[in-house]
């Protein structure tokens, strides 16, 4: 086995790709990289009822869109199946395993005895030491591998530590049924070993697993990779997460408007922490992440933390990257398509001039699409409940004298320009600063929240600016 690291994402496409799964791609990912190592990726299809093709596309599209990229192509263990039977048979011929020809009738009342007597139901070797010459006419046996019985196995895990299963525990276990199909426990280790993988980064759902696939590595003869189940995800509450916590597919956080990188760091931080370092980048991540770093206890997901985190990512990105990354994500995003269809060259400007005001207010791609809503209404613009109860009588009499002072502006329309009229005609009229600027922003924006009103001025420019007030005051 050579130095370099490699390690693998295996998922089943069996549905989309989870949050839990995502951070096991992520460790995988992030420990490859920080090694300079590689991470290959297989899809571990041999469950032909449940795996579809929509599925592995979902996959691959989610890790795509959250940048774990991986190396060469994916892998399909079902197309394997082949090679694992050919190490299944070579175990039989050295004596590492054996066929074992009970039906499922008779497997069914070995169970029943062994519950009978309290024990739990595992195979009792009956065909481990019998001659092959017995075996029943035309009858296809299944392969079980001798599990050894005495002592114990150990899995030096590093985020659990050692782990040890007494081997009386281990049965003889199927790794090639009857019909010749190889089973998971069996698949994973030949591609594995095959692949070249170094590291075993997985949940620790898989832990037990790990005893099992110890025993068939070493009757193979072959090094048992290092191994690293890291624990699950939970709710907020503690519980095992599930879709009412948010164990959503990776395209559902896309919808919500988080940005990759914000829910990569939110991730790492499940389970996995560098000092107080809250915000992270992906360079730091990959600078900093050590498999052996990771919590053993379960990490708890919180989509307020999650906010909060994606809100930071946003207001640190450049203005020119976040438009970029905005109108790539708009067809995605709840009504976003009909914003995309409006969204030229101009409105593109002008988003770009209100992304500094915008992304101080805004948590997620979707706030800062709400609150960009007023470039992309058409005049005259819908007026929401809290904007029509500032746009009373005495209102529309303020917004009257502010359009006048507006239209006074020469040169120049900037959002300096602006507030300098705009503060001369309150103190002449005596009006308050603010009794002037909440009615300009509901008759701009037809909202009572905005961006700070110059900057709305700015953005909006001369004519539709002074039109949308003067909607209002007709």
């Amino acid at each position: 086995m050579s130095n370099r690291v490699v390690t693998r994402f295996a998922p089943s496409p069996t549905g989309y790709l989870h949050i839990g799964g995502a951070r096991t791609a992520l460790f995988n990912w992030l420990y490859a990289k920080h090694t300079d190592g590689t991470m290959l990726l297989r899809i571990e299809d041999t469950d032909r009822e449940r795996s579809t093709e929509a599925a592995t596309q979902a996959i691959l599209d989610g890790l795509t869109w959250l940048g774990l990229s991986w190396d060469g192509g994916a892998v399909s263990q079902f197309e394997r199946a082949p090679r694992h039977r050919e190490v299944a048979e070579e175990l039989v011929r050295l004596g590492k395993a054996y066929y074992a020809y009970e039906t499922p009738a008779e497997l069914e009342a070995m169970r029943e005895a062994a519950r009978a007597k309290s024990l739990p139901p595992r195979y009792n070797g009956a065909w481990r030491d019998r001659d092959p010459s017995e075996a029943p006419a035309g009858v296809k046996g299944a392969i079980r591998i001798k599990a050894p019985t005495e002592g114990e196995t150990v899995v030096h895990d590093r985020v659990q530590g050692e782990v040890r299963f007494p081997n009386k525990d281990l049965d003889d276990f199927i790794i090639l049924r009857s019909d010749g199909v190889p089973t998971y426990m069996h698949a994973v280790v030949v591609d594995d070993h095959d692949m070249g993988v170094t590291h075993i980064i997985r949940g620790d759902d898989h832990l037990t697993n790990a005893a099992r696939q110890t025993v068939i590595y070493k009757a193979m003869g072959w090094e048992v990779p290092s191994m690293s189940h890291i624990p699950l995800i939970h709710g907020a509450d503690g519980a095992k997460l599930s879709k009412r916590h948010g164990a959503l597919g990776v395209e559902a956080y896309r919808a919500l408007g988080y940005l990759p990188e914000a829910l990569l760091n939110y991730l790492a931080r499940l389970g996995w922490s560098h000092g107080d370092d809250e915000v992270m980048s992906i360079k730091d991540m990959i600078s900093w992440f050590d498999i052996g770093d990771v919590n053993k206890g379960a990490a708890r997901f919180d989509f307020a933390k999650l906010d909060a985190l994606n809100g930071v990512h946003m207001r640190k990105m450049d203005d020119k990257a976040l438009l970029d990354i905005f109108v790539a994500t708009l067809p995605y995003l709840e009504g976003g398509p009909a914003l995309a269809a409006r969204l030229d060259d101009t409105r593109k400007a002008q988003l770009l001039a209100a992304l500094p005001g915008l992304k101080e207010r805004a948590k997620t791609l979707v706030e800062l699409a709400d609150g960009a809503g007023f470039l992309f209404v058409e005049r005259p613009l819908p007026i929401d409940e809290k904007a029509a109860a500032l746009l009373n009588a005495d209102a529309r009499t303020i917004l009257r004298g502010a359009h006048a002072a507006l239209q006074t502006v020469s040169g120049e329309w900037t959002a300096a320009a602006a507030e300098a009229a705009v503060r001369e005609y309150a103190t002449a009229g005596g009006h308050k600063l603010g009794a002037v600027a909440q009615p300009l922003r509901a008759a701009l924006t037809g909202r009572s929240t905005s961006p700070g009103v110059f900057d709305v001025l700015a953005v909006l420019g001369r004519d539709e600016s002074l039109a949308r007030i003067a909607d209002q005051i007709d």
